[in-house]
């Protein structure tokens, strides 16, 4: 969505705790997050140590070899803050929890060793009748004791939902702030933000018994009218939502959407690189012309209905909008 705007916006609404995935994407926060706590959740490894210490971000510790090294950096530099991910059943990242419980009992433990947050993430949180989830609520729950007057994260947005017992000090709502689904065929209560379009380049006829794109994948039974658009899967938008000629998908089988003039139509063919074709021919003629704008998703077509007809998640969508996506931000004043 771009961390430049997002992120201000964020930080202007309140949010002072941010969770990034690397040390670039903390470097760039920080100008636009002055005050905030940055984590960066893939830890911090030899080289990027004054990256950390110049723009104040927070390393989140989560193996033994990231502890060891971290261990070593302190010796160097002296005290400073740092995260600890446990993982509680995951097996992604994260400290074993026998051995979390250890070190924050561990007498001998470096004085310098101190961390700010504790933190674990959930693996089925977007099922609520998940028996792991409670698992590892439980399993949570030892390592808090165990680093009392710490601050501690569980929570993700699936897990938001999951309610109050999840929450704990610190939660890290993602996907739900923009309106994707954090939780299975339960619809977010929060409204979508982000709306993509692209240019129709060129209508055309064509006649029936003629195929369409790559592969001749479709073959028009009548007449129809096609929409040429200038997104293909080298934007994001998705090959597998093309409408023939993508063999695994099966969820939806007839493939994806777009929206334009009050109408859904049909992704006709194969999806290319830099173009997608619609079938317009259902739309009224003067309705559809060249430099009018399709929406690929957004308040008529719903993120995650469009992931689902590409066999993904809203998740994938949204981080797969590429560079070439002119971004234009609506705020409030």
């Amino acid at each position: 969505m771009g961390i430049e705007d997002a992120g201000e916006a964020l930080y202007l609404a309140g949010a002072r705790d941010f969770f990034v995935a690397t040390v670039d994407e903390g470097v760039t926060l920080r100008l636009y997050a002055p005050e905030a706590r940055i984590f960066v959740l893939s830890g911090i490894w030899p080289g990027t140590e004054r990256r950390f210490f110049d723009n104040d971000l927070v390393p989140v510790i989560s193996s033994d070899e990231q502890f060891a090294f971290w261990m070593a950096v302190l010796a160097d530099y002296g005290d400073y803050p740092c995260a600890l991910h446990v993982d509680t059943g995951f097996n992604r990242l994260g400290l074993h929890i026998d051995d979390a419980i250890a070190l924050a009992d561990d007498v001998s433990r470096p004085a310098s060793f101190a961390p700010v947050l504790v933190m674990s993430h959930l693996a089925c949180g977007d099922d609520p009748s998940h028996l792991m989830n409670r698992q590892q609520l439980e399993s949570f729950r030892k390592v808090t004791a165990a680093y009392e007057g710490i601050d501690s994260s569980l929570a993700a947005s699936a897990g938001i939902f999951l309610g109050e017992d999840y929450h704990f000090d610190l939660t890290r709502p993602g996907i739900a702030l923009y309106g994707g689904e954090a939780v299975c065929g339960v619809t977010n209560p929060m409204r979508p933000v982000a709306t993509t379009e692209a240019r129709i380049i060129q209508v055309r006829t064509v006649k029936a018994g003629e195929t369409v794109s790559y592969g001749r994948a479709l073959q028009l039974h009548r007449d129809s009218r096609l929409a040429i658009v200038s997104a293909g899967y080298a934007d994001g938008y998705m090959r597998s939502q093309s409408s023939g000629g993508v063999p695994l998908r099966q969820a939806v089988p007839q493939g994806g959407q777009g929206f334009i003039a009050g109408h859904k139509v049909p992704v006709a063919g194969r999806i290319t690189m830099d173009l997608t074709i619609f079938d317009v021919t259902d739309l009224p003629e003067n309705a559809v012309r060249a430099g009018d704008y399709v929406e690929l998703f957004g308040k008529n077509m719903a993120l995650d209905d469009v992931a689902r007809a590409a066999g993904t998640i809203g998740y994938e969508i949204l981080t797969s909008m590429g560079l070439r996506h002119e971004r234009r931000y609506v705020a409030e004043e």
